[in-house]
């Protein structure tokens, strides 16, 4: 079986700010208000996909179209000004118009509810055991027809669940906002590091990524933190990506029993 008091302790060494870097999340700690916070959460995660530095340098780039007030900018453009403000963007499948599209569907969001979390508050209720209904809703809320600019939530839907891990949650890494959505509700935002971890830990029996394969890591880590069943992804998944990280101490994680 899993140590769970030795993936706790991971857990305290590792899930801090100075381990973040280099992360889509760090564009987060510049924003003080949450308005502008979830508008940067969303567009970072959209492009939370390829090479981590390239990943860095199109967030970036799109955010400096944004005049370092996100929200403020998006309430008060035009649809034409934002696809102005978009032209000459690229990253990767991602081109400009795919941004100015992103940037329009946060912006009739934000007309209509006031705020991101607002609408997505909107689409959950208190009978729904994870984010899945609430995030389907949400999704649907925007106006964004290419599915690489904000995938739907029918997959694993990685960059989604990666954006409400950052605003769900409140610690050290993840900076929070939404905490009234449940933590408990999250699912974990699959990528190859944690797909690699739920298969040597026998947490899924699927063999490729997706929502199932997504669910079946969760169900694994809520039998240990069923009020917190994403706790463990930041410091699980630094593992692949920092190497001041002792990796001896992922090792002595011990294993979960091969399911039937």
């Amino acid at each position: 079986m899993i140590d769970p008091d030795a993936l706790e302790r991971l857990y305290l060494a590792y899930n801090k700010r100075r381990y973040v870097s280099p992360d889509p999340l760090q564009f987060l700690y510049n924003y003080k208000e949450p308005a502008d916070r979830e508008v940067v959460g969303l567009v970072a995660a959209s492009l939370a996909y390829g090479r981590v530095a390239q990943i860095l340098r199109s967030v970036d780039n799109a955010l400096t179209r944004l005049d370092g007030k996100p929200h403020l900018t998006l309430i008060s453009s035009s649809p034409r000004e934002l696809e102005r403000r978009a032209a000459g963007f690229r990253h990767r499948f991602t081109s400009d118009s795919d941004l100015a599209s992103l940037f329009k569907g946060i912006r009739s969001v934000l007309l209509a509810h006031g705020s991101l979390k607002s609408c997505f508050l909107a689409g959950l209720a208190e009978k729904d055991k994870t984010v899945i209904p609430a995030l389907e809703r949400f999704r649907a809320r925007f106006d964004c027809p290419a599915a690489h600019v904000l995938p739907s939530a029918a997959g694993a839907g990685k960059r989604l669940h990666l954006f409400l891990r950052w605003m769900v949650r409140h610690d050290d890494v993840d900076p929070g906002g939404w905490e009234e959505a449940g933590a408990h509700r999250l699912l974990i935002p699959l990528d190859t590091h944690m797909s690699q971890f739920g298969r040597e830990f026998h947490l899924t029996r699927m063999k490729t990524s997706g929502r199932k394969m997504a669910e079946q890591i969760t169900d694994g880590f809520r039998a240990i933190r069923p009020d917190d069943p994403v706790r463990y992804d930041f410091v699980i998944t630094r593992f692949g990506i920092r190497s001041d990280m002792n990796q001896s101490e992922r090792a002595a994680l011990g294993s979960f029993p091969a399911r039937p």
